[in-house]
């Protein structure tokens, strides 16, 4: 119309869907006017797992937003948690929800949280991580971690652009480097809370996935990309609460709490698909269906960091956790379990 100046932004509605065994990112771009407030939308769940053809409409609930650094200007990246049509509750498939309820529960004790997300990229036409030659192997694993050089590091350009991404857009990056494994690499996030941990993580995941379209490059998150003598691929959880930070008793006792009888089955079911393919108990891991902690240990199930053992206070790392590990999910379980401990 002539001599309308309504102004017209990009919105990209992000969820979680319902695929099993691994959830996946989906997204949907929404046009929003002057206010450019982000509110409820749904999508059809028939076509992502979270409902069937004959009641098919999921809802949208914008929990978290950020700058758009792929489309720029004013425009918006819109996280959204997925409700029910009749009354609002979360859907099964919100494992938000949960997140948020644990931290509401155990807020006091200030639970803080940092995630390793490990992943792999990969060749879509072969399905082979980036620096294998085509039918066959590089090098034995030694030279790639932190490494430098063309014959070593493979997608640098496309980390270069993910951390400036997640920069630009707010996001709680605090590190990124080569793994152990060619073509492998690593992003962190924290430290945060229980909630906005998963937040931020999903909304980095996305980037990832997004920017790798224009490298014609797929990102793998999957536990064990390369089978035979290979690092899998993990999301190593560092967990502190006020109480760890402040003293070395309360560390001991978070590792026994998860330990404790039934909390080992409990959290690896919560800790994504492949555990048994992962932790073997090779390749800087402890077996799954092992538990044991210690200082400076990478074969450990828990390792306490070295630094925390000196300043008797700190935090841990569970080093079970799958690269394809639902943040929301392992946050939820960390928080309960070792909260509840340190409450009694």
């Amino acid at each position: 119309m002539v001599g309308d100046t309504t102004v017209a932004y990009q919105a990209e509605y992000i969820w979680i869907d319902g695929t099993e065994p691994t959830r996946e990112v989906r997204s949907k771009t929404r046009i929003l006017g002057d206010d450019k407030t982000p509110g409820i939308w749904g999508f059809d769940g028939s076509s992502t797992g979270q409902a069937t053809g004959d009641n098919s409409d999921v809802v949208l609930n914008p929990v978290f937003q950020c700058p758009d650094p792929l489309r720029g200007g004013d425009n918006i990246l819109v996280l959204c948690e997925t409700l029910l049509t009749d009354d609002l509750s979360p859907h099964p498939t919100n494992t938000r929800a949960a997140a948020v309820a644990a931290f509401e529960k155990y807020g006091d004790q200030v639970p803080m949280f940092g995630l390793e997300q490990e992943y792999t990229l990969l060749n879509p036409y072969n399905g082979w991580p980036a620096g294998f030659p085509a039918n066959g192997f590089p090098a034995p694993q030694g030279p790639y971690y932190c490494g430098v050089g063309y014959i070593k590091i493979h997608g640098r350009k496309l980390i270069e652009e993910h951390t400036q991404a997640c920069i630009d857009a707010g996001l709680a990056i605090s590190g990124t480097n080569a793994e152990v494994m060619p073509g492998q690499w690593e992003f962190q996030i924290g430290p945060v809370d229980t909630v906005t941990v998963g937040d931020h993580m999903w909304m980095a995941r996305y980037l990832l996935f997004r920017l790798a379209e224009n490298h014609a490059v797929e990102v793998s998150i999957e536990a064990k990309p390369m089978k035979g003598d290979w690092n899998g691929a993990g999301m190593h959880t560092n967990f502190s609460t006020k109480a760890m930070r402040e003293g070395y008793d309360a560390i001991i006792a978070a590792c026994e709490s998860l330990g404790a009888e039934g909390k080992v089955a409990e959290h690896l079911a919560g800790y994504g698909t492949g555990i048994e393919e992962r932790l073997t108990g090779s390749h800087e891991t402890q077996r799954y269906d092992q538990f044991s902690y210690g200082v400076s240990d990478r074969g450990a199930s828990i390792r306490i960091p070295w630094q925390v053992a000196k300043d008797q206070k700190g935090y841990i790392e569970d080093r079970r956790p799958n690269a394809n590990a639902d943040p929301y999910v392992l946050a939820t379980l960390m928080t309960n379990t070792v909260c509840a401990a340190l409450a009694d």
